[in-house]
């Protein structure tokens, strides 16, 4: 008889572990719909496409760079400030936009612009990194590209002002 609660308590504790959510991973069911959505938009695009991310300060700036990507390789970055405020305009010179060929990515540091990364990378990334569950933060996934990713990061709790960690892309387009 003993055996029997035994076996039946261990069945009871296995089914309670396994129906318990252990996942890590924040907006799981979206993120899986919009990289179906990815799959399907790489293979009509041959995997040639155009992306654009925005972002802003609070300090009085906003920007925006275009990665472009042909065949899977990233083969251009270009970044242009798009809003200065007036009392930050002698610290930028001459450098409020700029375009980088395939041989010279990443050679403008320090200037806010989007890592030169494919689709392929920011979906990884997104997964890996910024759905992750984290105490203490909000996490956000968007989709407004037709299905693709559109917001994804997150944020501190209590955080006013320059906190999101991630990548909002604006736009995406089949390179022609």
């Amino acid at each position: 008889m003993n055996i029997k609660i035994y076996i039946i308590l261990l069945i009871t504790v296995c089914a309670t572990f396994y129906s318990c959510d252990n996942n890590d991973f924040e907006h799981e069911s979206n993120f899986k719909k919009s990289y179906k959505k990815w799959s399907e938009f790489k293979t009509k695009s041959n995997n040639s496409y155009e992306y654009t991310t925005e972002s802003s300060s609070w300090v009085g700036l906003a920007w925006k760079t275009i990665i472009t990507v042909n065949k899977g390789e990233v083969v251009q970055r270009s970044f242009k400030y798009t809003y200065i405020a007036n009392e930050l305009k002698e610290n930028f010179g001459e450098e409020l936009e700029w375009v980088e060929n395939k041989e010279e990515l990443n050679t403008h540091k320090n200037t806010g612009a989007s890592a030169p990364l494919t689709l392929d990378e920011i979906y990884l990334k997104t997964e890996q990194d910024w759905l992750q569950k984290r105490k203490g933060f909000t996490t956000y996934f968007e989709a407004k590209n037709d299905g693709l990713i559109s917001l994804c990061g997150f944020i501190p709790e209590n955080c006013m002002d320059d906190c999101f960690t991630g990548i909002s892309i604006k736009q995406i387009e089949i390179l022609e």
